[in-house]
């Protein structure tokens, strides 16, 4: 077994996630799960800063040797639920295994060759406070902008302990867009003196999925879910205006721009054929996050070493999914990898994914995140204390 995985074994990592996850926060300030990050790093010799706009956390690794910067990153936000916050997505798992990889690097910093960057952030669940932190200067915390950005992401319904990813596009870019229809209400007896926006919010609806299969190539990836839809207060009354909520998802900027364009014509069209108004507003999201291929090898190649095998799997196609992770790797070469955490007894295929209420995340994960997140920051400095042998710091990527 590799020393870093038997000592973040030791770490006692399933409680400080029990922690986070019984106070759940939503957004940009998290303040009690700040206060609960920077408890668990309190005694560590790290540099420690916090955010001004937002509640985020930054921990700085110093080497004893000077080198490269290399950035480990996790989110720290819930989701809201009607019930209240719910860490559904994981990330009070991502907190608890980079406080386990601050710990092991700690430990180990008179052997590294440079510093490493522990980014702890809020709000990735749209609120874009990945957008925050470099804002705050994040990339030049250390003095040196990194030279390599990781991080790893829980995955409810993927089979427990195994890590994945995929060189290039590997999550899309988001946006969302709001369709209000108005026309004219009244007494729903008298549907020919009205101008009804609720059967051209079902058409509307209709062509908008149309869209999706008829302007785009089905080997393009593209997606357009309408999530919200509003109108009316009772079966007697015919409302003066509808809303619709979407989510766009592709994975380039240029085809959510053509998407979002194809919206706007779909709107005007039905509105008029309906005798209503239609505005819209497009809000632009996350850009699609990239990961490099050079470092998306590096990252198989470690948890090869560290872990076998087969504990690794190149994903063949990108998620549409979105993260604001996609900011950073813009700046610098990096990848996002997922891990495995479907608990014993539940199949992968058919257990509850990522923001589903009932999503459930094992925390047998959580040695093994921290262990690898802490071996990609050493070796990738030059150095891997656990083999003596040179690190990857002079892969080409």
């Amino acid at each position: 077994m590799s020393p870093l995985l038997a000592a973040a074994r030791d770490l006692g990592l399933p409680r400080l996630r029990a922690r986070l996850h019984s106070q759940p926060e939503v957004g940009l300030q998290l303040p009690r799960t700040q206060e609960t990050v920077l408890a668990a790093l309190d005694g560590l010799p790290l540099e420690i800063r916090t955010g001004h706009a937002l509640s985020s956390v930054i921990g700085i690794v110093r080497g004893a040797s000077p080198g490269p910067t290399v950035l480990l990153r996790a989110d720290l936000d819930a989701l809201p639920f009607p019930g209240g916050p719910r860490h559904a997505c994981g990330h009070d798992q991502h907190a608890a295994m980079l406080v386990g990889a601050a710990h092991l690097l700690s430990a180990r910093r008179d052997q590294l060759a440079g510093d490493v960057l522990l980014m702890f952030q809020p709000g990735e669940e749209g609120h874009d406070g990945a957008r925050h932190m470099l804002d705050e200067g994040l990339l030049d915390a250390t003095g040196a902008k990194p030279i390599a950005a990781y991080a790893l992401h829980s995955a409810a319904s993927s089979p427990l302990g195994t890590f994945a990813n995929t060189a290039g596009p590997a999550l899309a870019a988001s946006g969302s867009v709001t369709i209000t229809l108005r026309g004219r209400g009244g007494h729903g007896a008298w549907p020919h003196r009205t101008a009804d926006p609720v059967p051209a919010a079902g058409a509307l609806i209709t062509a908008l999925y149309a869209v999706v299969n008829r302007e785009f190539d089905v080997q393009e990836p593209v997606v357009l879910t309408v999530g919200s839809v509003h109108a009316g207060t009772q079966a007697t009354i015919i409302p003066a205006e509808a809303q619709l909520d979407a989510t766009l998802r592709a994975l380039s900027d240029a085809t959510l721009e053509r998407l979002a364009a194809a919206v706007e014509r779909a709107a005007q069209g039905v509105a008029h054929a309906h005798g209503v108004r239609a505005e819209t507003t497009y809000r632009p999201g996350y850009p699609a996050t990239v990961n490099h291929t050079g470092e998306a090898d590096f990252v198989r190649d470690t948890v090869h070493d560290v872990f076998g095998p087969d504990r690794f799997i190149r994903t063949s196609a990108p998620a549409l999914v979105s993260d604001d992770i996609g900011r950073i790797l813009a700046a610098v070469p990096g990848v996002m990898t997922s891990v495995g955490a479907c608990p014993p007894g539940r199949d992968p295929l058919t257990a509850p994914g990522n923001h589903a209420p009932d999503a459930e995340f094992d925390d047998a994960v959580l040695p093994d995140g921290a262990a690898l997140l802490a071996e990609l920051a050493q070796r990738r400095l030059g150095y891997s204390v656990d083999t003596g042998s040179p690190g990857a710091q002079d892969q080409e990527t």
